[in-house]
């Protein structure tokens, strides 16, 4: 077993990849990009919410798909479309375009962090499957972090924004390659079940009326916003609130994920060692500790750097101690279905994201105080959804099945 994690983890985490460089990476040229299309500010933010938008109503299907048709060729197919919607990107000739490619992009950009869920608990259970949960978390942990720097140094270097674009046709189709190469096939074909629009309706109206489901994506969909928030928030946050240039968003970046990335290991250590109720305490004690700190700075200290940015560390710490059991634990709510429930609960989670990039980082990206009080209320609600969802289940019901 633990050579094949080895092996699936980082391949796994760079599918999982595509998602947040799909965002992160043209953050720097966001203003060249408004200028180029004569577009304003406000313009530019919708790149990110018609992708996340299209995003959310995609993964609907991507882990449908996979349970029809197995899940090495729809990862395939997907990472194939999205250097064909990056290249397009690259070479938009109008605004509108752009928009359209972006939504191509949302389109093929989540079938391998939602597939790739699926495959893990395919193939592992219990605390083998946390951990590698958790490695994939670790891993994946850094692409918010490199990616608007990979973005302003290519600006920089280029003084355009095309490259950025190219960039990620290129990566996407090194990872068709990688998935051609080496990518296992975790589903057979006995397994599979037939992609029908009115099976498919039943299977998700069954999820949304299971009660324990429905909250406990809706926490897993608060806490990511509670960081969220900042990252959609990026280009106001660091160039007009900060005051600071288009190759210095690692002053975001690099707490935000560090702290993902310390939680994602530290919940590698504990799998196994610690039940789910007590992970997810540690996760909202710490996710707590982080809300607090974050405000009382704004309160006290005017905007600046590393203190503005630093509390955000210890709130990356405590979401992603809690996410690889809040995701374990959703999956097996309807294990024959597993690839279904992996698209509503990240469908779920992009709504909320896209609702957060469109609607509420407008409002408060250039108020400080605004994207505390914004982080720490998700916070809150994440906590209220998940003692909902721990109130309607058994204790033992909560401890990760074997595959």
């Amino acid at each position: 077993m633990k050579a094949t994690a080895r092996r699936l983890a980082p391949l796994l985490a760079a599918l999982a990849m595509l998602g947040p460089f799909s965002i992160d990476t043209f953050f720097p040229a966001f203003r060249v990009m408004g200028a180029h299309f004569n577009v304003s500010p406000a313009a530019m933010q919708q790149t990110i919410s018609i992708y996340l938008a299209v995003y959310a109503g995609m993964s609907l299907f991507h882990g449908p798909l996979s349970d029809a048709y197995g899940r090495r060729r729809v990862i395939i197919f997907f990472s194939s479309l999205f250097a064909v919607a990056s290249l397009g990107c690259a070479l938009a000739p109008t605004f509108g375009a752009l928009l359209g490619f972006r939504a191509l992009q949302g389109v093929a950009a989540g079938a391998g962090l939602i597939v790739g869920r699926a495959i893990i608990r395919d193939r592992f259970g219990g605390a083998d499957a946390q951990r590698l949960m958790s490695q994939v978390t670790l891993i994946f942990g850094i692409a918010p972090a490199i990616a608007p720097v990979i973005g302003g140094w290519l600006l920089t270097l280029t003084g355009e924004w095309r490259p950025l674009f190219g960039f990620l046709c290129g990566f996407s189709l090194l990872l068709t390659g990688w998935c051609v190469w080496m990518l296992p096939e975790t589903h057979a074909e006995t397994l599979r079940t037939p992609l029908r629009p009115r099976i498919l309706t039943r299977t998700y109206a069954a999820m949304l009326r299971d009660g324990p489901f429905r909250w406990l994506a809706l926490a897993a969909g608060f806490n990511f916003g509670a960081l969220f928030i900042y990252i959609a928030s990026a280009p106001a946050l660091i160039l007009d609130v900060l005051k600071l240039g288009e190759r210095d968003f690692a002053w975001l970046f690099v707490p935000t994920i560090g702290g993902m990335m310390i939680g994602a290991a530290v919940a590698g250590r504990l799998a196994g060692k610690r039940t789910p109720s007590q992970m997810m305490r540690l996760c909202y004690r710490l996710i707590a500790i982080g809300a607090v700190v974050n405000l009382l700075i704004n309160v006290l200290l005017p905007p600046g750097v590393p203190w503005t940015v630093l509390p955000i560390c210890i709130l990356g710490i405590g979401m992603s101690l809690g996410f690889p059991t809040l995701s374990l634990v959703i999956l097996d709510r309807f294990p024959a279905t597993r690839g279904a429930g992996s698209s509503l609960q990240t469908a779920l989670s992009l709504l909320m994201m896209s609702v957060l990039s469109g609607v509420v980082s407008p409002w408060v990206a250039h108020h400080p105080m605004g994207l505390a009080l914004t982080s720490a209320g998700l916070s809150t609600l994440g906590y209220l959804c998940w003692k909902r969802a721990k109130s309607t289940l058994d204790i033992p019901a909560l401890v990760p099945t074997s595959a």
